[in-house]
């Protein structure tokens, strides 16, 4: 997502309570997560990162995205909100990202249907974290027709700009299914990671890289 018009839109969308759903769930599910060094996965403009380091500011997060418009975005965000010594941001493609050293948790959200090989997300997202690792990562499930995606666009994005709604609808149907996703995980050998479905328009996989 580069031009800067579609960015802004983005920005300005209410993901409020899905992006604040997303790190609770991380909260949650990693309790013991209090510090630590947490990389983002395609971090947009920077509301999930935020608010992570909000929830738990013992952590420090780095924020990645392909996008220049993106960070850009980001960056202003992250230094309005004052967490700028918590946060920080990167413009670089996930695939040839290097770390000083492996981080301590991954997430990402909504990074993998934009992929066109999701199998360099997986096999990246273990190369940039330690063992035992926590993983957090969610994305839009694909619905069954382009009747059924335009029926969950009109649900839940009824009010939105159209730029906004378009993209919705393509992403949709570029989405995985849970079977696709399982498949990816077990291709990998990271079955021991687990897929949920929580809800009509997303999948999330949760648990430990070993």
């Amino acid at each position: 997502m580069e031009d800067e018009a579609q960015c802004l839109a983005y920005a300005k969308a209410d993901f409020e309570e899905e992006n604040q759903s997303f790190v609770t769930l991380f909260r949650d599910s990693y309790p013991e997560m209090t510090e630590g060094h947490v990389l983002d996965l395609g971090c947009g403009p920077g509301d999930i990162p935020i608010r992570f380091a909000r929830t738990l500011p013992g952590c420090r997060v780095t924020g990645v995205d392909a996008s220049a418009a993106m960070i850009h975005l980001a960056e202003a965000a992250v230094q309005a909100a004052g967490v700028a010594d918590r946060v920080t941001l990167r413009c670089e493609r996930f695939q040839s990202l290097q770390l000083p050293e492996p981080a301590d948790a991954v997430m990402s959200n909504s990074l993998v249907h934009h992929l066109p090989n999701p199998f360099q997300f997986w096999h990246q997202l273990k190369r940039l974290v330690k063992p035992g690792s926590c993983v957090l990562v969610m994305d839009l499930l694909r619905p069954e027709s382009p009747e059924a995606a335009q029926a969950i666009v009109d649900r839940y994005a009824a009010g939105e700009p159209p730029v906004l709604r378009r993209d919705f609808y393509n992403s949709l149907l570029a989405a995985f299914t849970e079977d696709e996703v399982a498949a990816q995980l077990a291709e990998l050998n990271l079955s021991r990671l687990l897929i949920d479905v929580p809800d009509d328009r997303h999948w999330v996989v949760v648990g430990r890289l070993y």
